[in-house]
């Protein structure tokens, strides 16, 4: 555990530039009140950016990144001044493939009862995390078109799935039920149907299940399992599942604990450098209003924060966020009075003290 940490910032576009400000006002807080370190250098890629030099992603970024820095926290991504969001697709899914960035985790944690759309759902029925394979299946971007812009177009899209790709996130999920003391693991596929690329996630998944034999494991159909989340979201504690549907799943997995603005994330390579990030958009419509929920930035800096090792600033993070939520020191979104820096100063303050 070091006492001081080097993290790249890069805040993105639209309301990212709104609630990175705040994550990183709630990291300096925690470390000046824990007497740590923090060095943290911002890179303004993004739209931005983009427009003005033309690039994208440097081309140096991914080995100065590894060099120099402990973690990247990134701003949400896109423009509609760049209507094919190059520069995003360039920037997030660049870090996400070339530096192998196979773990996407999204914790789901309930802070409040009056957050959750369910009735009679309580804090500790909404509390499991979402481990997404996050370099591989229908995200790679292979296929094409055939007979473009004829009536007898064709369009086709890869969705791969190698062994080892499936593999590893599977074992990564096995790996974080035993060290955090959960006792059920369920992945989540369309086996039925992708007979091919998901009987490889159903034979993956019984092999490495048989190797943790206090693990409960078990599986549901993608569909299903989107329907037994709201229909009772306490029987899950940790979920496996492939890249489009770990996208899907999670964004309804967000709305148990009061939206997209409460979503934190991070996109992991166990030992190596790695990227954190809120699950939301952009949103260029709300940006510098002063309206955006800051607190899945927050919570992802957290998430951060605990992934090097700050387990307690990371903690104390999380309760700070706790106290907003229960004291209504929060956006209108979940129900609040306050605008974004108002909530992220609240948040400050209460890690200062």
């Amino acid at each position: 555990m070091s006492s001081a940490l080097r993290i790249a910032v890069v805040p993105g576009d639209g309301i990212g530039v709104d609630v990175t400000a705040e994550a990183v006002r709630a990291l300096q807080a925690v470390a000046d009140a824990s007497g740590r370190r923090l060095h943290l250098q911002h890179f303004e890629w993004g739209a931005d950016h983009y427009l003005k030099t033309g690039i994208t992603l440097p081309g140096d970024a991914l080995t100065m990144l590894p060099d120099n820095f402990d973690a990247i926290l990134l701003g949400a991504m896109g423009d509609p001044r760049v209507p094919d969001n190059r520069h995003a697709a360039d920037i997030l899914l660049g870090l996400r493939f070339r530096l192998d960035l196979y773990v996407n985790y999204r914790p789901v944690r309930l802070f409040h009862e009056k957050l959750c759309p369910l009735k009679n759902v309580t804090q500790k029925d909404v509390d499991f995390v979402v481990f997404r394979e996050n370099t591989e299946g229908l995200y790679v971007m292979m296929g094409g078109h055939f007979k473009k812009d004829t009536p007898d177009e064709v369009a086709t899209e890869v969705d791969l799935n190698t062994r080892k790709g499936v593999e590893r996130i599977i074992r990564q999920a096995f790996a974080h039920a035993r060290t955090h003391g959960r006792t059920k693991v369920v992945m989540a596929d369309k086996s039925n149907v992708l007979i091919h690329a998901h009987e490889l996630w159903q034979r993956v998944f019984k092999q490495v299940a048989a190797e943790h034999p206090g693990i409960e494991a078990s599986h549901l159909f993608a569909d299903n399992l989107a329907l037994q989340m709201v229909r009772d979201p306490s029987q899950f504690q940790v979920v496996v599942t492939s890249n489009m549907f770990g996208d899907i799943l999670t964004d309804l997995a967000a709305a148990l604990q009061g939206g997209l603005g409460m979503a934190a994330s991070g996109n992991i390579h166990p030992g190596r450098l790695s990227l954190f990030e809120p699950v939301h958009g952009s949103a260029p419509k709300f940006a510098g209003k002063n309206v955006a929920n800051p607190m899945g930035a927050i919570l992802t800096a957290a998430l951060m924060l605990e992934h090097l090792g700050w387990a307690e600033e990371a903690r104390r993070i999380e309760e700070a966020v706790r106290w907003a939520v229960e004291n209504d020191r929060t956006t209108s979104d979940i129900g609040g009075p306050l605008g974004t820096r108002e909530v992220g100063g609240a948040i400050a303050q209460r890690l200062q003290a």
